[in-house]
């Protein structure tokens, strides 16, 4: 330029682009930058990471994320399922005695209770997205924990009983009890294998949920960014997933077969 001064320089990006009318307004939003919506260089969500264009490319790079890493909780469950039936074909009448010693009842809650979460959960994202006040967020998301503690705390009640009864495998299992001590042995390996770690991703996604309450309860949700409920939904909604297969396979599989006979 004439005067000396050289032009500055202008690159891509959501910093620089002119505002848009009818942009949500960001200005009530908690860590929203001085000055709203239309604050230095334009409209910026303060949730908008740099490496993305947009809040809608983010949502579908972090949901792709999360589907990704289903994939592989679907191969490692998926290994433990075939181990399950690999087995319950060697010893058929083992794995009917032993699933028939299991509680229908318990069983039967826990799957009430995990589908019930499952609804809370899908009404804690609904209300994220539809920018509902904090207190209806993390109430849903806390209906959504509360269930999930019942269902642990079913299952300390079957473990609790299943050691007191002896049926642990191990050096103390009760081989006397059992018209096939080996397999029934087998089942149960299987049996706090599979739901031991569908207890821990339950441990873990209640974890999760307590930091994403705490966020809600920051007002950090509003219906331009919700996408931590949602990726946290989807793992909530697998590890739901998981118990409504291990429910028949453990205790109603070994049933059926006893009909069927």
């Amino acid at each position: 330029m004439s005067n000396g001064h050289t032009p500055s320089e202008h690159y891509p990006g959501p910093m620089h682009r002119p505002p848009v009318h009818g942009e949500p307004d960001y200005a009530g939003y908690a860590g929203a930058p001085h000055g709203g919506v239309h604050a230095a260089h334009g409209a910026h969500h303060p949730k908008l990471q740099h490496h993305f264009d947009d809040m809608d490319q983010q949502a579908e790079a972090s949901t792709l994320g999360m589907w990704i890493f289903l994939v592989t909780e679907i191969m490692f469950f998926g290994g433990l399922f075939m181990a399950y039936l690999v087995y319950r074909a060697a010893s058929p009448e083992a794995f009917q005695e032993a699933s028939a010693h299991l509680s229908i009842v318990w069983g039967g809650l826990n799957t009430a209770v995990l589908i019930f979460s499952s609804l809370t959960m899908a009404l804690a994202v609904r209300a994220a997205q539809t920018g509902l006040s904090p207190k209806t967020q993390v109430g849903w998301i806390g209906a959504t924990m509360g269930l999930g503690s019942v269902f642990l705390g079913v299952k300390v009640i079957e473990y609790t009983d299943k050691f007191r009864e002896g049926i642990v495998p191990g050096p103390h299992f009760n081989a006397t009890m059992w018209e096939y001590p080996t397999g029934v042995e087998m089942f149960y390996s299987l049996y706090f294998v599979m739901t031991g770690l569908h207890a821990l991703h339950m441990i873990i996604g209640i974890g999760l949920m307590t930091v994403i309450a705490w966020m809600a309860w920051r007002r950090q949700f509003n219906s331009a960014y919700y996408t931590p409920v949602e990726v946290s939904g989807l793992y909530w909604h697998f590890v739901d997933i998981v118990w409504i297969f291990l429910f028949p396979l453990l205790y109603l599989i070994g049933r059926h077969y006893d009909a069927a006979h």
